[in-house]
């Protein structure tokens, strides 16, 4: 976990830190504009190059790279700003600025850069710190591997309590979290237990670590997904949690700043791509063009449930013009299904996400989604064949067509935007790629074919 003592900037305080550091900027006021930089959170100064132009970024970030802080500005920044502001750097000063930052976030940044350029700072690193470096990134960066940090208090068992407060006394400055000691067996450092700092200061000097740790430590595998992990710590209220190898090697642990990360990274893309945009976080900084071509794709799949829906109703161009008040309740019949059918399908996905539903027991829960849109549909339909009865009247028949339609559509939507993405899920796809655009268009399409034939079949059309 990376330790900062500089104030961060919420709210108005952001605003008016924008506008002090642009005005500084405007004027050249380069020590005044350094000290302020200085006194600033990097993960807001991150905030604001979000706000500033290209050339504004230039600018001050000649600045910033000037200060001790550059490592931990640009591991705070958006990929696609990070990536116009250093690749005209040396790889010998980026080389020295790598060197700098933890391990893990020192990856992440050689990760996020084309291939041959990382490959060039890494060649004028040191040898401990590109070993260091390059034994994270041969792991999956969305696997426990790819976001442990390799520096972290392991104890061994043998140890007495005394013996152990010194040894972290001497040590942990260097290492992440002090909150957790890891208590390692054998030559090999396999990982036997746990202890809290403050359970070291209360025992008895003399006493050994291995009578006195938590042989019961939860631990995940270097090859574990980053969204498990995130299930741990959400479930358990860790701190900290421990990445061991294949034979129960201790080698490294992941901190609770970088779970949120997790969470926050796996939660936007989640909703981005329910929503038909893609999965990229960062494509509010993306180009018109680039942001058109990412969501043009998805859009497709609302685009043929759309033609669709026009053939079908063509297909009863003859009953329309028989009962021409058909055609105004066609949009609030498709909406009411398919705003249903969003809000069951996103409750789902993001009940996946967070491992709050059981795979096991799907039908309880489309059975209950079910109910809740025949619930809803039931409300609906009565209340808006009621106005169908009052503002038309037709004996009362365009009223019980326009209720059923309702009713129908609203418990199809439900159930469809429930069992979609818990089908995706058992057949191992991601639920939030494909359910948005599924879920709609299959609404569209059943909900206005469904409604024709209720009317064809209730007004003798």
């Amino acid at each position: 976990m990376k330790s900062n003592k500089k104030t961060e900037m919420i709210g108005n305080e952001g605003i008016v830190l924008l506008d002090t550091v642009r005005r500084l900027s405007r004027r050249k006021a380069k020590d005044r504009l350094l000290k302020l930089l200085e006194k600033t959170h990097p993960a807001d100064t991150a905030w604001i190059f979000r706000h500033l132009t290209p050339h504004e970024r230039s600018h001050i970030f000649s600045i910033i790279s000037q200060t001790s802080q550059v490592g931990e500005f640009l591991s705070e920044l958006d990929r696609t700003i990070m990536l116009d502001l250093v690749i005209n750097l040396t790889p010998l000063y980026l080389a020295g600025v790598v060197e700098e930052m933890p391990p893990d976030d020192a990856a992440d940044f050689l990760e996020h850069l084309p291939d041959d350029f990382a490959s060039q700072i890494r060649k004028h690193m040191g040898r401990e710190d590109r070993e260091e470096v390059e034994q994270l990134l041969q792991y999956d960066s969305e696997t426990a591997g790819g976001r442990m940090s390799p520096d972290f208090l392991a104890l061994d068992d043998e140890l007495s309590v005394d013996e152990a407060i010194k040894w972290v006394q001497e040590n942990s400055e260097e290492m992440e979290m002090a909150f957790y000691l890891y208590i390692t067996h054998g030559d090999e450092g396999q990982l036997a237990g746990v202890l809290s700092l403050r359970e070291l200061l209360t025992h008895k000097p003399y006493r050994q670590l291995k009578n006195i740790m938590n042989s019961s430590v939860i631990a995940v595998t270097t090859d574990t997904d980053q969204e498990e992990v995130a299930h741990i710590v959400s479930q358990y209220n860790f701190l900290a949690v421990p990445v061991v190898d294949s034979a129960y090697k201790l080698v490294g642990i992941i901190t609770v700043d970088d779970i949120i990360d997790v969470i926050r990274e796996e939660v936007t893309e989640d909703f981005l791509q329910m929503a038909g945009a893609g999965k990229d976080r960062e494509i509010l900084l993306k180009s018109t063009w680039d942001n058109a071509t990412t969501r043009a794709p998805w859009l497709f799949a609302s685009w043929i449930g759309g033609v669709v829906a026009v053939f079908v109703i063509n297909f009863f161009e003859a009953e329309l013009q028989q009962v021409l008040a058909l055609a105004g309740f066609i949009p609030i019949v498709m909406g009411m299904g398919g705003n249903l059918g969003t809000q069951s399908s996103t409750i789902v996905v993001r009940g996946i996400a967070t491992g709050r539903i059981n795979l096991n027991a799907l039908s309880q829960l489309v059975f209950k989604e079910m109910r809740v849109g025949l619930l809803l549909g039931s409300l609906y339909g009565f209340l808006l064949g009621g106005v169908a009865f009052l503002s038309f009247g037709a004996s009362g028949k365009l009223g019980l067509v326009v209720g059923l339609s309702v009713l129908f559509a609203m418990t199809l939507a439900a159930t469809v935007g429930t069992f979609v993405p818990l089908a995706l899920k058992r057949l191992d796809i991601d639920a939030a790629v494909a359910t948005g655009p599924f879920v709609t268009t299959a609404i569209d399409i059943i909900g206005v074919s469904a409604y024709f034939f209720i009317a064809k079949f209730f007004l003798n059309l």
